[in-house]
């Protein structure tokens, strides 16, 4: 099976890629190349984001691998939190309390609609590549369910009764922002390999 290099720290996201690309790649995390160090995410976009990530860990380590980034755009907060969802409450990527903002700016607000967004962005035997995935929703007045992470229990994606933090993680692996950027992985990675 085919090793790829997942460039991210976040263990809840290297298990739902990793569940999601199950007997077809063996995913591997950052510790496999003994990568222990932060990881810059320092501009200011999703996509720029995901590709500063690859390309910190191509220079670095010189291997194929792929980076994600993502965010929770909320129409009211003009895109808010966007690019600085992990620490839009502060530096220490707190999920409650990043909750607790979001729901405070919102209050008041009839306008709910938001969207998740997700980009990965791999390099591959010196090619980069992105693969976007959207989902839109609302948010809710109060938390909804106590699984999924981040925004996940204010987050009621359209045509579904259930937030995120609702959904069990298979239901939420099969139309989540991250579902469908990495089924455009996937089925480029099948084309490709």
């Amino acid at each position: 099976m085919k090793e790829i290099i997942f460039a991210t720290a976040n263990p809840n996201k290297i298990r739902e890629i990793k569940s999601m690309l199950a007997g077809r790649y063996t995913i591997l995390g950052l510790d496999s190349i003994n990568c222990t160090e932060d990881i810059p995410e320092t501009r200011d976009t999703i996509i720029g984001n995901a590709l500063q990530k690859a390309e910190y860990i191509v220079e670095h380590y010189g291997v194929n691998c792929f980076s994600e980034d993502s965010g929770l755009e909320i129409d009211a907060l003009e895109g808010a939190p966007g690019v600085y969802s992990a620490r839009y409450a502060g530096p220490e990527k707190n999920s409650d309390a990043n909750i607790s903002l979001v729901l405070s700016e919102l209050k008041g607000k009839n306008d709910r609609g938001a969207q998740f967004r997700t980009v990965i962005a791999l390099y591959l035997d010196g090619q980069m590549h992105t693969f976007e995935g959207i989902i839109r929703g609302k948010i809710l007045n109060q938390r909804r369910g106590t699984g999924g992470f981040g925004y996940d229990p204010i987050f009621l994606p359209d045509g579904y009764d259930q937030t995120f933090g609702e959904m069990n993680a298979d239901q939420k692996n099969l139309i989540s922002h991250r579902a469908i950027a990495v089924r455009k992985l996937q089925d480029f990675l099948v084309n490709k390999l």
